[in-house]
């Protein structure tokens, strides 16, 4: 007879375990949670993981801790839980029935999410979903497990009554049928629009940040999510810690054109870590940014037409091209991935030469 394709029963623990770390500890003991049990392919078996709940004193207390996070796993302050959390708490108890290329799906979908990722479940709106779909760059059958990603999380968060609100139901894929989100025409700002937003820029601050997109290629995420401590001045740049893509993670040159504006904003509001701000002094949302800031900007300086945030990347690039800069360097600055070793080589390059390619522009 031959071998069994089946797959071997699963034993797990689905209470959790405790352990004693070594060396000399005030709490020693730590308590750890079951999460989930995923089939893993190349060791043949399941493989359990685990959350820590965490360290004590005493075997009793960790075992308490465990047995109280059990009673009640999921804290169901709606107001607190994340949409990260709520997929948490959801692959751990669908991924054990799951096959393999459904999960690897699944966790592909929610790569994508990063914007919504830290956002407290109830406060987030099908916009915000939406935005998701349009700038992930995806073909349609990606968007659909996105989509269903979303529906699978409300269903599973309305189940265990963290809100009574389907917003997934609105989101529209639909448009992207026979097309890629990616390959959505791009409307570059025009040089008299450019010179439109210039002449706006001192009566105007929010014109301004429309200026620093343009002159850094930094999508509009990445500006709004900005801290103080990550843009230095003297230096003439500034780092982006968080981004959709590892290639995100980068350095980006200040451009002199710009570089007023970014000393404005830094010293504008003292009390915020962020360098941009909200008239309020608050941290700009995504849609907030959207409707409030740019849109109205630019129906304020009377520049018409459809454009979106995104816009204003496109914009850098197509000024960086036309001024001739190597497109190795152009990648650096907005943070695109290389292909191959020779794109590769462009990680290496040096501010000075990042700076001398943007104020070509």
């Amino acid at each position: 007879m031959g071998k069994s394709t089946h797959k071997p029963r699963r034993q797990e623990n689905r209470f959790g375990c405790i352990s004693k770390l070594s060396g000399t500890r005030r709490r020693p003991w730590r308590a750890r949670a079951f999460v989930s049990c995923i089939w893993n392919e190349s060791k043949g078996r399941y493989i359990q993981e685990y959350k820590t709940v965490g360290y004590y004193s005493t075997y009793s207390e960790a075992e308490n801790a465990l047995y109280q996070y059990n009673q009640n796993p999921y804290d169901l302050d709606s107001h607190k839980i994340t949409f990260g959390e709520i997929f948490e708490r959801w692959k751990g108890e669908a991924y054990p029935s799951m096959s393999q290329s459904n999960i690897q799906a699944y966790n592909a979908a929610y790569k994508v999410c990063g914007d919504v990722e830290h956002r407290p479940f109830v406060e987030i709106r099908y916009q915000e979903l939406q935005h998701v779909i349009d700038e992930s760059g995806k073909n349609y059958p990606t968007l659909r497990k996105i989509h269903l990603l979303f529906a699978m999380l409300y269903k599973w968060a309305m189940k265990n009554e963290i809100t009574t609100n389907n917003q997934a139901q609105f989101v529209d894929i639909k448009q992207y049928k026979d097309k890629n989100p990616n390959k959505i025409d791009r409307l570059p700002f025009t040089n008299e629009e450019i010179e439109t937003l210039w002449k706006w820029s001192k009566t105007n601050e929010y014109v301004s940040v429309i200026l620093m997109m343009i002159y850094s290629g930094v999508r509009q995420g990445e500006l709004r999510d900005l801290k103080k401590e990550d843009v230095h001045l003297e230096d003439k740049y500034f780092y982006i810690s968080k981004s959709k893509t590892p290639a995100g993670i980068r350095n980006v040159p200040i451009n002199e054109k710009v570089l007023p504006f970014f000393k404005a904003w830094y010293e504008k509001n003292p009390s915020s870590e962020y360098l941009i701000t909200t008239r309020e002094g608050q941290h700009l949302n995504d849609r907030n940014f959207r409707d409030s800031y740019f849109v109205q900007v630019l129906e304020q300086v009377g520049i018409e037409g459809e454009h979106k945030p995104h816009d204003t990347r496109h914009t850098c690039i197509s000024l960086l091209t036309v001024a001739g800069v190597d497109e190795r360097i152009i990648k650096k600055i907005v943070g695109h991935a290389g292909k191959g070793v020779t794109e590769n080589v462009y990680t290496h390059i040096e501010m000075q030469t990042l700076l001398e390619a943007i104020n070509q522009i």
